[in-house]
């Protein structure tokens, strides 16, 4: 298993952080992965990167302006996302965890790396969108 965390400061009040995050299905208007999302229903939804490659997430956990928890799997790796959020008087603190089990041996050595850049790239979007 790969473990990748990040944490920032976003320069916006939690509800405002909060609110962007949870609105998957308009992922696709801010993030420079996505092509799109779709919802499946209140507990499930699939992003598509921009060459169509679907992930599907499974919320497990929604404690409001404070953790937001899934499931994600698609046909490369299984892993669980644990975000927390703290509220530090107009700005929002941010603290994510991916744990991710790839499904080819052959990508084990890259998942990390793989990880943190794509938490790296989330989170500049999510500050680029918040502007």
């Amino acid at each position: 298993m790969a473990t990748s965390k990040i944490n920032a400061i976003i320069g916006r009040d939690i509800y405002k952080v909060w609110g962007i995050m949870l609105a998957v299905d308009k992922y696709g208007t801010w993030r420079s992965d996505l092509s799109k999302t779709e919802t499946v229903n209140d507990k499930q939804f699939v992003e598509y990167t921009k060459e169509g490659y679907a992930t599907t997430f499974t919320v497990t956990m929604v404690e409001p302006y404070k953790r937001w928890e899934f499931d994600m799997e698609n046909s490369n790796m299984k892993g669980h996302w644990t975000g927390v959020f703290t509220s530090k008087e107009n700005e929002t603190q941010i603290d994510f965890t991916e744990n991710v089990i790839p499904k080819k041996w052959f990508m084990k050595p890259f998942v990390k790396s793989y990880l943190k850049k794509q938490q790296m790239r989330f989170v500049f979007d999510l500050k680029k969108a918040l502007e």
